[in-house]
């Protein structure tokens, strides 16, 4: 990281979250601004989007703000903690896996989903094409 530090404006074009939302997120500890402008404006750095991109990509398969705040836990512990036992590290390590297991059953039902919307539309595609009137010369 080269120490740079984003307003929320610019973290939330990168994250395409919304102002809001990354309020919400640090109203709800799961994620906290590095530092504060002089003027107070929240400022954060490239660890933070990271985190906020964490938190984004979960979102959509279904993780509760729990559940998100306990993967972050996790990984924050495991990154920033050379020191840990062998079985606190396991234990972690098995927190990630469950988590990695959950994503992947919800990715497989969306692309169960994904492909019967895709389905659907070429159903109403074909019907719209069978029944369109011949084109005028």
């Amino acid at each position: 990281m080269d120490g740079k530090h984003m307003q929320i404006g610019e973290v939330a074009a990168r994250t395409e979250l919304s102002m809001r939302t990354i309020r919400h997120y640090e109203e709800t500890g799961l994620v906290v601004p590095s530092a504060r402008s002089r003027g107070g404006f929240r400022l954060y750095t490239e660890n933070d989007v990271a985190r906020l991109m964490v938190i984004r990509r979960m979102k959509p398969l279904g993780f509760t703000l729990d559940q998100m705040r306990d993967l972050l836990d996790a990984t924050d512990r495991l990154d920033a903690d050379a020191t840990l036992g062998a079985d606190e590290r396991e234990a972690l390590l098995e927190r990630v896996r469950t988590y990695q297991q959950e994503a992947a059953e919800q990715v497989e039902k969306l692309r169960v989903q994904l492909s019967r919307a895709e389905d659907f539309e070429g159903t109403l595609r074909a019907r719209l094409e069978r029944n369109a009137p011949a084109a005028r010369a």
